[in-house]
């Protein structure tokens, strides 16, 4: 495959990647939204604790999208280092999202209810840039490419030994299967 073809191959990749993820950041913000809504209007929570709370019933809704759509095809071989990273990283985009909407509520006193959505969709675009780089990184891994175009660098390393070898073994001789004869 040339140059070209492959950078092709990947930016086609990365584009389905990104659709997906944002297919399931929809529905989970769709989920965050909804949730804040009710507990703001239906408790007597502050924003910020309804927000955080909306936040994790989000990140709840999303691992599930992830795995078993977005990343369905990762690697699976670490499921408790998986959904320890994803909770880890989900909590850094939660101080993020929040944290905005802390700023605007608390440093600015913009409190209405308008603001306070506004602010927390800000939020929540700034928290997902974040957690797509980071779940693409170092939670939903990429297994090894192991297409027959381009070997691995586990084979490439392993090709001058493997020449070295057949160098070295001696020629067998095969004799005559008495059976067969």
């Amino acid at each position: 495959m040339s140059e070209r073809g492959a950078l092709r191959a990947r930016l086609d990749l990365l584009a389905r990647e990104v659709a997906k993820f944002g297919a399931v950041g929809l529905v989970g913000l769709l989920v965050n939204i909804a949730v804040f809504n009710l507990l703001r209007h239906t408790t007597d929570l502050q924003v910020v604790r309804a927000s955080v709370l909306a936040t994790f019933v989000a990140i709840l809704c999303n691992y599930v999208g992830f795995r078993y759509w977005t990343y369905r095809d990762r690697d699976k071989t670490g499921r408790t280092r998986e959904l320890t990273l994803f909770l880890l990283f989900s909590a850094a985009g939660a101080v993020i999202e929040n944290g905005v909407l802390y700023l605007a509520t608390y440093g600015f006193d913009w409190n209405s209810p308008v603001q306070s959505n506004v602010f927390k969709i800000l939020g929540i675009g700034i928290a997902t840039l974040f957690r797509f780089w980071s779940y693409r990184t170092w939670v939903f891994r990429a297994l090894p490419d192991s297409s027959p175009a381009e070997p691995s660098s586990a084979e490439e390393a392993a090709r001058p030994a493997e020449r070295f070898l057949e160098q070295r073994r001696p020629t067998e001789t095969v004799e005559p299967d008495p059976v067969r004869n």
